[in-house]
């Protein structure tokens, strides 16, 4: 098993890796609800809108393997909470109410939640922690592997310098959410390849992981710093990677540092093929909703064996030890493999990318 400790107030990660397959798996649980059918209601509750993918990706992928996996009979009840906590406390009391049979929950806020996973746990429905840890009786967790996301985003943004890095290369840190507990993952990891080598001269964590309090911020930045003298920014994510253009083309910069991302966003794509951002991390979200699809049809089924086979890493949040989770593996992208990442795997068609506007650069990389 691969066990990860997860901690709000965490600076690192740990993790480490022992044996375990699907043969060690056990075909019974305690905390297993009673075995039903295919006419089952999934609760699918996302965080925000801000990040397309939620809407674009994870949702409907997500629907699509329910109904796929329960003959057409399942339903999922899809309720987004637009980085509102209360308005996620809210919608989810309604499900519980609503005695839905599982519900797959992406935290606005990890530590608010707590209270509402409890509920659910009372009334007996499962609640798998989907791409953030909530805390609380989570029954199981399903997201990418962090502290990999951030190492990759802090080794690519120095391999931007060419070899040419130095400890009086100043970079700004746009982190995401306080409240998100990734975040935290991304920005330790992150700052595991890049202390020592480079000088953080700014940091930022960025509220509600808005691309306009990342654009503010780092109006801060330029003004503290000097454009001039800005050598790298890191972006934890794609959305706040376009504040961050915005910001520096406010202030005059028409030769862009390197910037990082995550999420493979179209616009970022597109940035990347003009060479506006160096780089973003692709995360299969297709990958990730079905898989979570999967866990819950199988835990709310009854079917431990199949559910143990889809969970044996484990994790532990702030207020619980040992989660069953499954840690999906991530890749850095840049306009070096765009064709073997998101084009190979119909994220984007090269359509999608190259419009009139990106022709010219995507001819230049020979995208077409």
């Amino acid at each position: 098993m691969r066990r990860i400790a997860i901690s709000v107030a965490a600076t690192s990660m740990s993790v480490m890796l022992a044996g375990c397959g699907v043969l060690g798996a056990t075909d019974t649980s305690d905390e297993a609800s009673p075995a039903k059918g295919d006419d089952i209601t999934v609760g699918l509750l996302l965080p925000e809108k801000a990040n397309t993918r939620y809407e674009q990706f994870d949702y409907p992928f997500f629907k699509e393997k329910v109904e796929s996996l329960t003959n057409e009979k399942g339903k999922v009840d899809y309720a987004n909470a637009e980085a509102d906590a209360d308005k996620q406390a809210s919608q989810m009391q309604r499900m519980v109410d609503d005695e839905v049979d599982v519900i797959v929950l992406d935290a606005v806020d990890s530590k608010a939640i707590a209270d509402s996973v409890q509920k659910a746990k009372d009334a007996g429905i499962p609640v798998i922690a989907y791409d953030r840890l909530a805390e609380g009786p989570i029954d199981a967790y399903i997201s990418f592997d962090n502290g990999l996301v951030g190492e990759v985003q802090g080794r690519s943004l120095l391999e931007s310098f060419g070899g040419d890095v130095s400890i009086t290369d100043k970079i700004v840190m746009m982190n995401g959410s306080s409240t998100d507990p990734n975040a935290k993952q991304f920005k330790a990891a992150a700052l595991s390849e890049l202390k020592g080598k480079v000088t953080i001269a700014k940091s930022f964590d960025t509220k509600d992981w808005k691309p306009e309090n990342a654009e503010a911020n780092m109006t801060e930045a330029i003004n503290a710093i000097g454009a001039d003298n800005i050598a790298a920014v890191y972006s934890a994510n794609d959305g706040m990677a376009g504040g961050i253009v915005k910001a520096l083309r406010a202030a005059g910069v028409t030769d862009l540092p390197p910037i990082t991302g995550q999420d493979a966003e179209l616009a970022a794509v597109q940035r990347i093929v003009a060479g506006e951002q160096y780089m973003s991390v692709y995360k299969s979200y297709p990958e990730e909703a079905q898989n979570a699809a999967e866990m819950a049809v199988a835990r709310v089924q009854g079917r431990d064996i199949q559910f143990d086979a889809l969970t044996r890493d484990r994790v532990d949040s702030p207020t619980q030890q040992d989660i069953p989770a499954q840690l999906v593996p991530v890749v850095a992208l840049t306009k070096d493999n765009i064709e073997d990442t998101v084009i190979a795997d119909e994220f984007f068609q090269v359509s999608d990318i190259c419009t009139a506007e990106f022709k010219t650069a995507c001819a230049a990389i020979k995208l077409k």
